[in-house]
């Protein structure tokens, strides 16, 4: 990573972490508040940079410098040392000093409160500037700060009698106790003990977001309501110094860490008290000390809260703490909601039909004849005629069913872990309960996660114990052994090795669906219903040669413009195995998931009129299979198809309603040769929708061949794009 990456945007992440932001116009308004106090603000930039440094020297994750993991804290520091103390030559030496010690106790923090996956917020902040407050008493060479004593004076110096001017005038607005005391609590998180820096505080954390803006404000006025329900006394300057635990406290549990929901407002409502109840508990310990609390009742609060969620055994309490972080709680929840609708049953693993062709459920999820209890969860599986006939002849011998002797497949990865081969086929309408699951196959994918098919002809078998298969390799073949008095294919999913383990209701992936053969529609996960028609996807190779994204592939495209310089995307993969696709003249980044039949974007970040941005809406969803007249249905997460400013008041009511979405369809040509013709055309469109009612819609559509993909056009209300693959 080049030097001045890590520099400015760690820099400027580690202004924004404070209120777990990444948003640069908001680091534009935090830089300057805290030079209301000129000579706070700059120990408090000489702090970060220097912080900064020192993690790029010693090695330390270039990322985690970025992001202004490290530089946050001694951004704090160095802002509480500069408000305290008069700037001296000594002071600066200490700042540095403290900048180290703070760097140290944030990395060791990590360590070890983040091996049980908790940040360590600001507690590095706290322990360093407890330690420095309770030593610099005995360095006689350090003054405490006597700026702003006289105010009047201190403000003609800066500004003349114009800067008192407004001062004075800003003094006599008429402002409410518990607003005044909210900015003030505001500007105290920077050190800067003004109404004015809590406006300006205000400003930036809308900006930067609704959510977390609302929850400052419910997080305060909680605590205001619950200081005058127990009749604690509250003073406005006093109650600034620890006002801003419970804004903090608000916005890291009803929106940060936690899915923004109508639970998670909840409870920040409930916590308030209790970080009300530990501050005041604690001051008072720390009074003994003459140290005030900082931030210790939102560190102690929240760390405990995240920490408790961790022994949840169900989802009963509504709130959701696992989910890719994306530093905004309106990016979290619009890409949490998404990735749930989306993804949300794939909670094991990905598996798909164990067999070939068109087969239909015989027999579905609590069957009329064996699917019955614990044993409810399994699919019965045959082939049928266009007759609805499963037999041809007179259906005496299992040769006769259309079935038997068909292929059966491993329907994901995984290692062999138990097999029978050696039961006889039934004579048709007989069973052998003795050996009720006839020759079996049972699959390991991962720690309580099996498949299992069962009633396979006798050596037919083609694995054993141990061995490593392949989704899509061939087990064995269907025949007619155990409890089944005709030739059929049992398929179920289970928690434990045994053959004859209880059943677990997992969907499957990827499949076609219908009432019958030319009847099928696309479903990207579900349980297939008794009486459906099901196959699994017949990749086509031109659709799987275009958008097959393999680490490592170069798209390079002439653009219809004119424009003599090309773009060219690369597919890369990040040290999380992360998959994603980048420009190099934006540096714009689409992630995505690749299975064997289908890709899905997940994520764009970056320059929204690049190409990139354009393919991103465009693909979607691709399935690498062809049915004719097939279309495919999906939809963007609202931050990523609307535009910021079209989002505001949605925002604001986004944990509990969203009346605004975006719409995904891609269709494929209504014709039967699909599957021979290397050429296709698909066509789809991306709509904006408010209320359910188009408000604005994109078309685009992709023209491959068996090179891969050949053009590509997007049209807009602006412009038309033609993009054309060159090699």
């Amino acid at each position: 990573m080049k030097a001045p990456d890590w520099f400015w945007k760690g820099l400027l992440n580690s202004y924004t972490q404070i209120f777990f932001s990444e948003n640069k116009l908001f680091a534009a308004i935090l830089i300057p508040v805290s030079f209301i106090d000129v000579y706070a603000g700059l120990f408090g930039l000489i702090s970060v940079l220097f912080t900064n440094s020192v993690a790029f020297i010693f090695g330390l994750d270039p990322q985690k410098i970025q992001k202004g993991y490290y530089g946050f804290n001694s951004l704090l520091v160095g802002l509480g040392l500069g408000i305290q103390f008069e700037p001296v030559f000594i002071l600066l030496f200490i700042v540095l000093l403290a900048s180290i010690l703070t760097l140290f106790i944030s990395v060791t923090l990590e360590g070890v409160i983040g091996k049980y996956y908790l940040p360590h917020l600001s507690l590095p902040f706290v322990f360093a500037l407890w330690m420095l407050m309770l030593s610099t008493r005995e360095f006689d060479a350090l003054n405490l700060n006597e700026r702003w004593i006289y105010t009047l004076n201190d403000l003609y110096i800066i500004g003349g009698s114009s800067l008192v001017s407004v001062y004075e005038w800003w003094n006599q607005l008429a402002i409410p106790s518990p607003i005044k005391s909210y900015f003030l609590s505001l500007g105290a998180i920077l050190f800067q003990f003004s109404v004015f820096s809590g406006v300006l505080l205000a400003v930036g954390l809308f900006i930067y977001s609704r959510i977390a803006f609302t929850l400052s404000l419910i997080g305060f006025f909680a605590a205001w309501a619950f200081y005058g329900l127990i009749g604690a006394e509250i003073s406005e300057v006093g109650y600034s110094y620890i006002g801003f635990n419970f804004i903090l406290t608000a916005i890291a549990v009803g929106g940060f860490f936690i899915i923004p929901n109508i639970y998670s407002y909840l409870w920040a409502i409930i916590l308030v008290p209790l970080v009300a109840i530990i501050a005041i508990s604690v001051n008072t310990v720390l009074s003994v000390f003459q140290l005030p609390v900082y931030a210790l009742p939102f560190n102690i609060i929240v760390l405990v809260f995240l920490y408790v969620l961790k022994f949840r055994t169900g989802e009963q309490s509504r709130l959701f703490t696992w989910f890719v972080q994306r530093n905004s709680p309106e990016k979290n929840l619009y890409s949490f909601l998404n990735y749930r609708d989306r993804f949300y049953s794939y909670t094991r693993g990905s598996l798909k039909l164990p067999f070939f062709g068109d087969w239909k459920v015989t027999q579905g999820h609590n069957g009329a004849y064996t699917h019955k209890d614990d044993w409810s969860h399994a699919w019965d599986f045959e082939i049928e005629d266009e007759y609805g006939k499963t037999y041809q002849g007179s259906g005496d011998y299992p040769e006769d069913y259309y079935c038997y002797n068909k292929s059966v497949i491993a329907p994901a990865d995984g290692t062999v872990e138990d097999v029978i081969d050696d039961v006889e086929d039934n004579v048709i309408g007989q069973k052998n309960l003795d050996e009720n699951w006839g020759n079996t196959v049972v699959i390991k994918h991962s720690e309580f996660f099996y498949t299992k098919v069962s009633h396979l002809k006798k050596g037919s078998l083609k694995v054993k114990r141990g061995d490593r298969v392949r989704m899509g390799d061939i087990l064995g073949v269907c025949g007619n052994s155990g409890n089944s008095p005709y030739p059929h294919l049992h398929f179920q999913v289970q928690e434990t090795p045994y053959i004859g383990s209880k059943t677990l209701k997992h969907p499957l992936t990827n499949y076609y669906a219908g009432s019958g053969s030319s009847d099928k529609r696309l479903i990207d996960n579900g349980i297939p219903k008794e009486g459906q028609f099901v196959s699994n996807i017949q990749i086509h190779s031109s659709l799987k040669k275009a958008f097959d994204l393999v680490p490592g592939r170069i798209f390079k495209f002439k653009m219809s413009e004119g424009n003599s310089d090309s773009v060219i995307w690369e597919v890369k993969i990040d040290s999380g195995l992360n998959r994603f696709i980048e420009c190099r003249i934006t540096g714009s980044k689409a992630y995505f998931k690749n299975e064997p039949a289908m890709l899905h974007f997940l994520y764009f970040e970056g320059d929204r009129s690049s190409l990139l941005y354009k393919f991103y809406l465009s693909a979607y969803k691709v399935s690498f299979g062809f049915e004719h007249g097939l279309v495919l249905h999906d939809s963007y997460p609202i931050h990523l198809i609307f535009n910021p400013n079209r989002t505001i008041m949605q925002d604001f009511i986004a944990p509990f309603y969203r009346y605004l979405d975006g719409v995904f369809t891609l269709t494929y040509p209504d014709h039967s040769t699909g599957l021979q013709s290397s050429e296709l055309e698909l066509h789809g469109t991306a709509k904006k929708r408010r209320f359910g009612k188009n408000i604005d819609e994109m078309s685009f559509s992709f023209r491959v061949d068996g090179d891969g993909l050949r053009e590509f056009q997007f049209t807009d209300h602006q412009e038309k794009v033609v993009a054309t693959c060159v090699k």
